[in-house]
């Protein structure tokens, strides 16, 4: 390991925003298997921070808070930008057709529908119900 990265359980963790942060929450629990590792709700009802957590990883996320923050300024919605997205998560999971057919029974839009891959493993990807993407494959780099 470098001796720049932390030893901990993941030293990647990626970091997003939702307009409806408590719905985003509830739906990528239940549409892609995460679980509540901390939810810090605001007095209006948005989201400060959660961490949510899937096997040994983590993604933190939060709700848009505008443009009014340092953070705020660096950082657009897929919607703002023709549903582009300037990166996405991968996600390695034992069971690439279980998660996929609960991700489109969610209403996730699938983007690149599942398929075996020439490198090695099984997986798709989608988008969630606010436009971020994520791929999901038995393929472990590891």
């Amino acid at each position: 390991m470098s001796t720049l990265a932390k030893s901990t359980k993941a030293t990647v963790i990626p970091s997003l925003r939702y307009r409806n942060a408590p719905a985003a929450i509830e739906w990528l629990c239940s549409a892609f298997g995460f679980e509540r590792h901390a939810v810090y709700p605001n007095p209006d009802g948005t989201i400060a921070h959660a961490q949510l957590s899937f096997g040994n990883g983590m993604i933190m996320l939060g709700s848009v808070s505008g443009r009014d923050s340092e953070w705020g300024r660096l950082i657009r919605q897929p919607d703002e930008i023709d549903g582009l997205e300037t990166q996405s998560a991968y996600l390695i999971v034992s069971d690439a057709d279980a998660v996929y057919a609960k991700a489109k029974a969610a209403g996730a839009e699938i983007l690149l529908d599942i398929k075996d891959e020439d490198y090695g493993g099984r997986g798709f990807t989608c988008r969630d119900l606010e436009g971020h993407i994520w791929n999901f494959g038995t393929y472990d780099p590891w």
